[in-house]
């Protein structure tokens, strides 16, 4: 794929107006994907692995990937001894490519902010790479991350600065004011990919549930 059409797909997933429109711009996206992102420097992923390697030890599970994509992050959790892990994504196109991976051992289709298809506390860690971000999920997609997490897990998510400022931190204020969870790892600003010109900085938390 050409530089301007991928940038022109980046600029359809930032600008799309509802779950429908993300879902398809990633349908077609699928299979250059990984490709794309590559180029691009994309440093979600490994940022987002290392937060949580810090605070859930090897071999802990059952694991979900939030917004696995492709599987990217699949793909080195399975690498680094995180064998238990599920995925969850809006885009069946990108799930198609992840299960031909063989990380996951279970692959679900739905839309962070939903009602997810998962029990309560069923996750031992949750991790989340570049989904609370312009034109894709706002800080309501939280919510249902925390019903599923077990009290003493782990959510590790990206955030673009821009949504941080404007309604997260807040959000993580208040929970923490209510004891439902503690910010245990904030990376500040960097910028997610450096490859990609005018790529506006997003940061990476990592929560304990209470």
């Amino acid at each position: 794929m050409s530089v301007e059409n991928k940038t022109a797909r980046l600029g359809a997933v930032y600008q799309a107006e509802s779950t429908d429109e993300v879902a398809k711009v990633y349908d077609s996206w699928a299979e250059k994907y990984d490709n794309d992102m590559s180029l691009a420097g994309y440093r979600h992923p490994a940022i987002s692995l290392a937060i949580l390697s810090r605070h859930v030890p090897k071999g802990a599970g059952p694991l979900l990937d939030a917004g696995a994509g492709t599987g990217l992050i699949g793909e080195w959790l399975a690498i680094t001894g995180y064998s238990d892990v599920d995925a969850l994504d809006i885009s069946a196109g990108m799930l198609a490519v992840a299960e031909r991976k063989g990380v996951y051992k279970g692959l679900y289709k739905a839309a962070l902010g939903s009602t997810l298809p998962f029990s309560d506390d069923q996750f031992a860690a949750i991790i989340s790479a570049g989904v609370f971000t312009s034109g894709h999920v706002g800080v309501e997609g939280l919510d249902d991350l925390l019903r599923i997490c077990a009290p003493g897990g782990t959510i590790v998510l990206t955030v673009k600065d821009v949504l941080w400022r404007a309604s997260f931190s807040g959000r993580i204020a208040e929970l923490q004011a209510a004891g439902a969870v503690t910010l245990v790892d904030d990376t500040g600003p960097y910028v997610s990919m450096p490859g990609e010109e005018g790529t506006t900085p997003s940061r990476c938390i990592a929560l304990k549930v209470c």
